[in-house]
């Protein structure tokens, strides 16, 4: 079955960075537009990024554009979420998701910025 597991989150100062894994299985990568989405608490779901099969155009949200970088290691089944310059504001349950439009999410992966 379809599986996104989302790891490489946690507590990071304002200005820090982190980076997102999500692992993939159980469909054939390559063949899915991947996203980020993100949901802080209180409100609704914002997707951050999104990246082609190949990985060779991204897409990005007004509000990480230029601090966030989206890849993917498609002979690792991977998706990959470079965070820089952080802000409290980026604090959210970030989660993997697949297809264009989206039809799975993984389980989440918390980051809190705060210091």
């Amino acid at each position: 079955q379809v599986q996104l597991v989302e790891s490489g989150g946690g507590l990071v100062q304002p200005g820090g960075s982190l980076r997102l894994s999500c692992a993939a299985s159980g469909f054939t990568f390559t063949a899915y537009f991947m996203n980020w989405v993100r949901q802080a608490p209180g409100k609704g779901p914002e997707w951050v990024s999104k990246i082609k099969f190949d990985g060779g155009t991204t897409w990005y949200s007004d509000s990480v554009k230029g601090r966030f970088t989206v890849s993917r290691d498609n002979a690792k089944n991977t998706l990959y979420l470079e965070m820089n310059s952080l802000k409290p504001e980026d604090t959210a349950l970030y989660y993997c998701a697949r297809g264009r439009p989206i039809d799975y999410w993984g389980q989440g992966t918390q980051v809190t910025v705060s210091s």
